[in-house]
């Protein structure tokens, strides 16, 4: 059975309120109220704990000693508020107390509160995340305090970003906080926000630049309560959200059609004008992702048409693999160089032999596989129907023009040595048809 509760509470900035309805209960229902009397105001406690609850300022309490509180309250099951400043959540060292409070027997809880960079950004009226000003926001403190900072979180290294910073714990050491952001890119025209005890009734918003920070500063003697936001967001107007523009459609609205031709035709505007910015500097313009997936479609169908046309542009010599020659007789691999080879007045003046009957190959393959005078003596003996005259052939030709020239039909062995060499050429080797 779960004896007592304890309840890490987040009080806001300071003014009393600005803490959740939540956190307000919680300390109105607490037997004992620990509170930062340091960061937290008077006023936010008073208002909300009861009369008869215990009130224990944590400014002078170790680890250990707190503990002993959240034990005695599982021993005697009591409510017990613990008021941190901001939100628990950032350096409010709540990660260690709440891990020992769960090893008790009681309930263990964190309420959420109102974090002072989104104080200080409210008190002068300005949005930290501007449409095409910047969309981040880095909050971090400068490194060389009491807590190591881990290897990588640097100032300087998160200043390279450029958008909105928010720099905590940072006041004692401002000369080294500018040289840092210096260092990371930022301008000295880069508008700066001093916040000093936001929504505390000494309250001291000073508005500056970073080329100035150091100096005003050390003139208003600032180091503790001390929050800087540092960014362009700061000044700049942007752009109007889309958000909540007519052209714009979500789950629950619909577009306007002449808003949303509006708003696009904007965005082409906005795009050519980038595009025009960055070709008057110098600097080549980035490839969109749409502009990528264009032209590997196109660079793909050019390679396929290169392909289809490559037999009839092509110059480069077909080397005969001497392995093959079972395989591939002398005609085939004519047939193959043949059809390869751009037609020229010469190659139409020439006779075309007739094509070669399925049972031919076998005859081919064997004066290719060079078995002797037996097998060229067989190859020369005439076939009936196997071949046809001069002039038939030529009227062959002439009737199949358009067959002839998609494919050439391959050469016969035995045709091509019984004609004489008067009539026609001698056959070239394979290695010599592209020349």
């Amino acid at each position: 059975m779960v004896t007592g509760r304890i309840s890490f509470i987040g009080a806001g900035p300071g003014a009393a309120d600005l803490i959740t309805v939540r956190g307000a209960k919680r300390i109105a229902e607490a037997d004992i109220v620990v509170w930062a009397a340091s960061l937290v105001t008077p006023e936010c406690v008073t208002e909300h704990a009861r009369a008869d609850a215990e009130l224990v300022d944590s400014s002078r309490l170790t680890h250990e000693q707190a503990l002993e509180i959240y034990r005695r309250a599982e021993r005697d099951k009591l409510n017990v508020a613990r008021v941190h400043s901001g939100d628990p959540s950032l350096w409010g060292a709540v990660q260690e107390q709440y891990d020992s409070c769960v090893k008790l027997n009681v309930e263990v809880e964190i309420v959420p509160g109102v974090a002072a960079f989104s104080a200080a950004a409210a008190a002068v009226g300005r949005e930290l995340t501007v449409p095409e000003v910047a969309q981040s926001l880095v909050l971090t403190r400068l490194e060389g305090g009491k807590t190591p900072m881990p290897d990588g979180e640097k100032v300087r290294e998160f200043a390279k970003h450029g958008t909105t910073m928010a720099l905590f714990l940072s006041a004692a050491r401002t000369g080294q906080l500018v040289e840092e952001l210096r260092a990371g890119g930022y301008e000295d025209d880069t508008p700066v926000l001093v916040s000093y005890k936001v929504t505390w009734p000494d309250e001291l918003m000073v508005r500056t630049t970073l080329g100035d920070l150091e100096a005003d500063v050390k003139k208003h003697k600032l180091w503790r309560h001390t929050l800087f936001i540092i960014g362009k967001a700061l000044t700049a107007g942007g752009t109007r959200s889309h958000l909540y523009h007519a052209g714009h459609f979500h789950t629950f609205r619909k577009a306007d059609k002449t808003a949303r031709r509006a708003l696009r035709a904007e965005r082409a505007e906005k795009a050519q004008s980038a595009e025009k910015s960055d070709s008057e500097e110098g600097e080549p313009r980035k490839p969109k992702e749409s502009d990528a997936a264009w032209w590997a479609v196109r660079d793909w169908q050019e390679t396929a048409r290169g392909a289809a046309r490559f037999g009839a542009s092509r110059t480069i010599p077909i080397e005969q693999d001497e392995s093959q020659t079972e395989l591939f007789g002398e005609q085939c691999v004519e047939a193959v160089q043949t059809a390869a080879e751009p037609a020229s007045p010469e190659a139409e003046r020439t006779e075309t032999p007739a094509e070669i009957p399925a049972e031919a190959p076998a005859e081919a393959a064997q004066s290719d596989s060079g078995q002797g005078d037996e097998s060229s003596t067989a190859a020369t003996k005439p076939a009936p129907n196997r071949s046809k005259t001069s002039a038939q052939r030529k009227s062959s030709t002439s009737a199949k023009s358009s067959s002839n020239k998609r494919k050439a039909p391959a050469k016969s062995a035995s045709t091509a040595k019984s004609k004489s060499t008067t009539d026609r050429k001698s056959a070239a080797k394979p290695d010599e048809q592209s020349d």
